[in-house]
This record gives C-alpha cells, sequence and structure tokens, in this order.
C-alpha cells in the first residue's frame, strides 16, 4: 500500500522474467494493465536490443494509455556498463516513456521506480486518461482487487534491500 496525495493506492506487481522463452504467457500479462517497467541490463547490450519488440508488444497487448517506464538496471555495475545512460533516456524519450536507472543488487531507486509509475498513472486519471470505470485500464476502484502495474516484487514503503541478493537481470 503507498499513498500519493491523500489517496491510499494498493498495487499488484507481477514479475513476468523477460525470457523469450516465456514471451508468449508474459503477452497475457499486459491485458488490463495500468502501467508497465521495461527493464534492460546495462551490462548486456541485447537486452537494450530487444526493448523494441517489448515495447511494441506491451503496446499491442495493452490500453493505448498504459504508463510505461524504461528501467536500466545494475547501475552499481558502472565498471562493465556498455549500454549508455544517454542510450537509455534517449529511447524512453523517443518512446513517450519515463527513464530511470536501478541497482536490484542495492535497492537504488528500486522503490523510487514503482512509486514514479504509480504516481504517472495517478496523473492520468486525474487528467481524465484513464477511464477508472474501465477495469481493462487496470484500475478497481473501492476494490479489495489491486490495482496491476507488472513488473517486480511487491512494494512497501521504506522497504529496503538486504544488499546481499544475487540481483536479477
Amino acid at each position: 500500500m503507498i499513498t500519493i496525495g491523500n489517496k491510499k493506492i494498493k498495487l499488484q506487481i507481477w514479475d513476468t522474467a523477460g525470457q523469450e522463452s516465456f514471451r508468449s504467457i508474459t503477452r497475457s500479462y499486459y491485458r488490463g494493465t495500468a502501467g508497465a517497467l521495461l527493464v534492460y541490463d546495462i551490462t548486456r547490450r541485447e537486452t537494450f536490443n530487444h526493448l523494441y519488440a517489448w515495447l511494441e508488444d506491451a503496446r499491442q497487448h495493452s490500453s493505448p494509455h498504459m504508463v510505461i517506464m524504461l528501467i536500466g538496471n545494475k547501475s552499481d555495475m558502472e565498471h562493465r556498463r556498455v549500454v549508455q545512460k544517454e542510450e537509455g533516456e534517449a529511447f524512453a524519450r523517443e518512446h513517450g516513456m519515463v527513464f530511470m536507472e536501478t541497482s536490484a543488487k542495492t535497492s537504488a531507486n528500486v522503490e523510487e521506480a514503482f512509486l514514479n509509475t504509480a504516481k504517472a498513472i495517478y496523473r492520468k486519471i486525474q487528467l481524465g486518461e484513464l477511464d477508472i470505470s474501465n477495469e481493462g485500464n487496470g484500475i478497481r476502484i473501492g476494490s479489495k482487487q489491486p490495482a496491476i502495474i507488472p513488473g517486480g516484487s511487491s512494494l512497501r514503503p521504506g522497504l529496503q534491500g538486504s544488499g546481499d541478493r544475487s540481483g536479477c537481470c
């Protein structure tokens, strides 16, 4: 549960693995979502190169108003970086996405990525760009069912990573 403004918002977060072998399954996750985080590994160029296909899938199988955030992960591994931050920023700008770099290992910017995505969704609701009466947009008002934002694990404000995990991507 997070709070944006004076509203309590419950997020449901799915980690779809992002591997080609799960691609057909992943497509079903996009239906009925309000937001998505597309994550690439800054130390592996091929993960960045695959963003075009993942973004096309996300846009083809979701609401046209879905918020999509681009995440460059493993910011703690600057010494092994092969995808420059400017490349991620340019890709996000070109495709109308928000961009951040994170580290799943150190938890740097991880919570902020989810919060910023939720805030962008909330802004779209306030501007009337997301119809809250249509559950196909991934928003459920006053229900025990949370809104859906695929991307990772459960989010709890103030959550700090242990730092001793092996990371994910």
